[in-house]
């Protein structure tokens, strides 16, 4: 059985301030897909995962204290990409792969649109180089796990209100469209394969006490190819790590990495 878990930590230094370590330790996955590090390489003692037993790789953003991917692993892959190879993605540090065999688990950050049009005007070509990429990918890599932020609740249950957000970036018509489209290309949200209630959230803001009142928005997930979905055996959100403004999300596997 593998452990996945993914996790916007919101800046990877503050997270390991807030005992990030004592909690991957309890946590235990085998796998972890780390967005919103905000450091460069130099910057994170990777010293510290690799005395739980962790070896790390990690994409940095060009601009400083921003964005930024990583994965630590128990399993030494036997390939690590870095990046998509579009070059205006991999500036911003959003992709970064591991192959373990005939599997393939990536660790994902796609753009917020929040602060404003040009962000959005970003976010949404980003989401169709990502779609055509990910469609080659599959290609010579056909069991694809796809952890991380994805900025987007793809549905009313998803979000705590759908009405009053129905034009705001991450829950616009045109963007979980994209999701309907990117589900309808072969991929299962595992979350949803287990759990159809409501009220299921990933991510609540600052302010208002929105987390205390459970205000929140489904926007991470572990996407995997329909071909996976027989290895699915428990997807759940660990809502009580608090870290960050996200929370983590567990996928665990019938098989082993």
């Amino acid at each position: 059985m593998a452990k996945i878990i993914s996790y916007n930590v919101n800046g990877i230094r503050a997270a390991i301030n807030k005992d990030f370590a004592g909690w991957l330790k309890a946590a235990d996955p085998d796998v972890v897909c780390i967005q919103e590090t905000k450091a460069q390489p130099e910057q994170i003692d990777t010293d510290l995962f690799a005395s739980l037993g962790y070896h790390s790789y990690m994409v940095s953003a060009e601009k400083k204290g921003y964005s930024g991917v990583m994965i630590l692993t128990k399993k030494e892959p036997d390939h690590v990409q870095e990046g998509c190879g579009i070059e205006y993605i991999d500036k911003e540090g959003r992709i970064i792969r591991a192959d373990y065999g005939d599997l393939s688990i990536m660790s994902v950050y796609i753009p917020s649109g929040s602060s404003g049009d040009l962000r959005q005007d970003l976010k949404m070509q980003f989401l169709d180089d990502f779609y055509d990429y990910i469609q080659q990918l599959r290609k010579e890599r056909p069991n694809l796990i796809i952890s991380g932020d994805y900025n987007i609740c793809h549905k009313a249950i998803d979000i705590h209100n759908p009405v009053s957000n129905k034009n705001t970036s991450g829950f616009l018509p045109e963007e979980r469209a994209w999701v309907d489209k990117f589900v309808d290309s072969g991929f299962v949200d595992t979350f949803r394969v287990f759990n159809q209630e409501p009220h299921q959230y990933t991510w609540w803001t600052y302010r208002m006490n929105a987390r205390a009142n459970n205000k929140g928005w489904r926007i991470d997930y572990h996407m995997a190819t329909e071909n996976l979905e027989p290895d699915l055996k428990r997807a759940v959100i660990l809502s009580e790590a608090v870290h960050s403004d996200h929370c983590p999300i567990l996928l665990e596997l019938k098989r082993n990495l």
